[in-house]
């Protein structure tokens, strides 16, 4: 009786190490899946900063103090992505809004806060074109956002007179420039954004109302979700944020050249589907975006410090492009098994 007790007992003591064992594989499979993204970032910072000769201090600042608008549009783009639209007008909305405020006030005389108004709104009646046209009319996003895209772009010139815009009052580039903690406060801006986004998307109600439409439009409207308002929501936030993104980058700059929106279109892009591999694999996500943005940042940074320059930053963009993509998809076909 005892030998069986004994032999019974040794046979549960390997069952349960094995199920401990296959336990920890599976969370230790989880977190590279999170965090591996966190983890090649920071050698390749590493790596960087070790083959150029610059400061600790200079390279973390030349990282984290640009100014730059990624975060706001690649914001912007989880949004529509998250709802499941593809919206290729956002550089475009960004350059309207830019290019409209600084032109309103050195052209035109107004005031900066008028100016600013005029081109968030500008953003957003663009924005809810492209969710009429879109959510009501049924007519195909790239199409929508294409052709209303290009529209966008011709205003900005016609506002802006074709010209690099630029004479707005020093003092204005304190909104995006002003130092907290060593930083300027267009990275703050960020941070907030991504961190309130981030919690609205994952523990409220409206957050789960998203990740049902950008899941399964059919089944979010039997299960009660207002589909249409979710959507049109997702397209006029995008375009504010577009707006917002324009301003405070014609206030940082002291003007605005609307021709260069367009260098944003790939890394934003990139950062976005990036993104999806890391935090919240599988899934567009503010969070992971925003390291996204920050290890595109941190790569462009290091070639430029060992010499590399124009079509190197494309390059890398492309390259970087495609494999998120790629590692996207794997992720999400690994999380539906």
């Amino acid at each position: 009786m005892s030998t069986t007790t004994d032999l019974t007992e040794r046979e549960t003591g390997v069952g349960t190490s094995r199920v401990a064992s296959g336990s920890v594989g599976i969370e230790l499979g989880v977190l590279a899946r999170k965090y591996s993204l966190i983890v090649l970032w920071l050698a390749m910072g590493v790596l960087f900063f070790l083959l150029s000769d610059v400061p600790l201090g200079n390279f973390v600042q030349g990282i984290f103090a640009r100014q730059t608008p990624l975060v706001f549009l690649g914001m912007a783009v989880v949004l529509t992505m998250a709802v499941g639209e593809f919206d290729l007008s956002f550089p475009s909305l960004y350059a309207l809004s830019g290019a409209s405020a600084s032109s309103l006030v050195v052209m035109h005389g107004w005031s900066f806060g008028a100016a600013a108004l005029a081109a968030v709104g500008l953003a957003l009646v663009f924005g809810a074109a492209n969710a009429v046209l879109v959510v009501r009319a049924g007519i195909n996003p790239v199409i929508v956002t294409l052709g209303l895209g290009s529209l966008a772009v011709g205003l900005g010139g016609w506002v802006s007179q074709e010209t690099s815009v630029s004479g707005l009052d020093f003092t204005l580039s304190n909104i995006a420039l002003a130092r907290v903690l060593g930083l300027p406060m267009v990275f703050w801006y960020g941070v907030v954004l991504v961190l309130v986004f981030g919690y609205v998307m994952s523990s409220t109600p409206l957050g789960r109302r998203i990740l049902f439409v950008g899941a399964n439009r059919e089944v979010a409207r039997l299960a009660g979700i207002p589909v249409a308002r979710v959507r049109v929501g997702a397209w006029l936030t995008s375009s504010l944020l577009c707006g917002v993104a324009g301003v405070v980058s014609a206030a940082g700059l002291g003007g605005f050249n609307a021709t260069s929106a367009r260098e944003y279109f790939l890394p934003v892009f990139a950062s976005v589907f990036l993104g999806t591999v890391a935090v919240v694999p599988g899934r567009f996500n503010p969070v992971g975006m925003f390291i996204a943005v920050y290890f595109l940042v941190t790569g462009i940074f290091g070639l430029q410090l060992l010499g590399y320059q124009g079509w190197v930053t494309d390059a890398f963009y492309g390259v970087v492009l495609v494999a998120a993509v790629a590692a996207s998809s794997w992720v999400q076909r690994r999380v539906r098994g």
